[in-house]
């Protein structure tokens, strides 16, 4: 069976509907970043995803090709994830979706180097006639956070949000949102073909021990 990250990792991709502690380890992306609001038609996110998912499946269906990847195994390719900011808000004003900043990714595994990843970009290249030099592969460490599953709307998010950061209160936590720990999404549902009030997203928010 092919290795599936949100099985064999529960803890980071299907927590509880209640929220939660969570330390999260360094891991590998790829990654686009861009502005403006993700709902609009043929903007800048929705193209920044069909970049993201031809590196992606490239990389996924590489053993497949002439070319072989040391260390590689066959995989699900993990969800859609977001790192979303505003300038001059602290977290997310779901209001304004025109002024967001969002850094969105796809978790890969740990075999994608440097040089996997450029001959995932020539490759997806060649074959779909596309500019794939926005993507790019980082690492990010998250962390300490606090976490939780929310059912519903994207825009019912806030609520959760608030659960979230009561539960922080009383754990002792405080947040810590800054330019390099963002509001993050974890999309575990196809807003296309989701039931709006089953939808299933994880949010993560960073924190640190209260002082």
């Amino acid at each position: 069976m092919p290795f599936d990250f949100k099985k064999e990792y529960r803890d980071l991709y299907m927590p509880k509907a209640r929220p939660a502690i969570v330390e999260v380890p360094r891991m590998r992306f790829l990654s686009v970043e861009g502005t403006g609001d993700p709902n609009e038609a043929d903007g800048a996110y929705k193209h920044a995803l069909e970049l993201l998912y031809g590196v992606a499946y490239t990389l996924k269906m590489s053993y497949k090709t002439s070319h072989t990847i040391e260390g590689f195994y066959q995989y699900v390719v993990p969800p859609l994830e977001g790192f979303w900011w505003q300038p001059g808000v602290e977290g997310v004003d779901y209001a304004s979706k025109a002024s967001f900043c969002w850094n969105s990714v796809i978790r890969v595994p740990e075999f994608v180097d440097g040089a996997e990843f450029a001959w995932a970009i020539d490759t997806a290249t060649a074959k779909k006639k596309l500019d794939f030099s926005p993507v790019r592969l980082i690492e990010i460490d998250e962390g300490l956070c606090v976490q939780c599953m929310h059912v519903g709307p994207y825009d019912e998010e806030p609520a959760t949000v608030a659960a979230m950061h009561e539960f922080m209160d009383a754990q002792g936590y405080v947040l810590d949102l800054s330019d390099k720990r963002r509001h993050h999404e974890i999309y575990l549902s196809d807003p296309r073909k989701a039931n709006p009030a089953k939808m299933k997203t994880v949010i993560r928010h960073p924190v640190a021990r209260m002082p």
